[in-house]
């Protein structure tokens, strides 16, 4: 699940919680092309408690476009981390 805020930067925040899975993934895309017209786009991952491997992969790719991953879940940023390792 996710909500969608504004900061007081314009920035979009994505704040999501619970499970991160391939179909939030595709939501989040979907989202992405249609909410962001050309402002800077957060992940505000702080009350996330799973992720699937797919769902690190986007992670990963969000953070190289210049997405910002905020509150990222220790667990995730050293998958993220080893992704980067491999690839």
């Amino acid at each position: 699940m996710f909500r969608i805020t504004w900061d007081k930067n314009g920035d979009i925040v994505f704040k999501l919680s619970g499970r991160m899975d391939g179909e939030t993934v595709t939501a989040l895309k979907t989202l992405f092309s249609s909410e962001a017209d050309g402002r800077r786009i957060a992940l505000d991952l702080i009350e996330l408690t799973v992720v699937d491997q797919g769902a690190v992969g986007f992670l990963e790719e969000c953070e190289a476009d210049g997405i910002e991953l905020r509150d990222c879940p220790a667990y995730v940023r050293k998958w993220i981390s080893r992704l980067r390792r491999r690839g």
